[in-house]
């Protein structure tokens, strides 16, 4: 694996033990790295009197992609994701959401139940962590299959002009 591309989306938490369950339980992801944030003040601190920051790495552990967890006060407030934005997580299984869903509404963490829309998007619910992030839960939405045909579609394709500038 290298660090190549996308590695990571980085959340401002309220309480990083609960979001360390929260993903752990829910989305299958282990921290894989933890520490205390940098000495930087913040803004509006010049002085150095916030708070330390905590920092949790987690990941499923199936590519070089993490979350980052950033528990830190002094940093204000924060916009979650949602109600749209999400953080996409697959399943092996249409059991398997509906297993981790039925977890989530007992919990209070359930968003909008699971729903079939078909290819590509296939068999999904929604969850709130507890910062108020979505984390959506699927099966079947064909995301590797798609990037799999993009990339050999860009093998076979010789594009000799050059791009136009924006």
């Amino acid at each position: 694996m290298s660090d190549l591309g996308l590695t990571h989306i980085a959340l401002l938490v309220r309480d990083l033990q609960a979001s360390i369950d929260f993903y752990a339980r829910y989305a299958g992801m282990e921290v894989v790295h933890r520490h205390h944030g940098h000495d930087d003040p913040g803004p509006g601190d010049p002085h150095g009197s916030n708070p330390p920051t905590e920092v949790a790495w987690m990941s499923d552990l199936t590519r070089p992609f993490v979350i980052v967890l950033i528990q830190g006060n002094h940093f204000g407030i924060d916009t979650p994701l949602g109600p749209l934005g999400h953080i996409g997580v697959a399943c092996a299984s249409r059991d398997e959401v509906d297993r981790r869903a039925a977890l989530a509404a007992a919990d209070g963490y359930l968003r909008k139940p699971a729903a079939d829309w078909g290819p590509p998007v296939g068999y999904w619910c929604y969850l709130a962590d507890p910062d108020g992030n979505v984390l959506e839960l699927s099966y079947g939405q064909e995301v590797a299959f798609t990037v799999e045909g993009a990339q050999a579609l860009l093998e076979r394709t010789t594009c000799s002009a050059p791009l136009k500038s924006l």
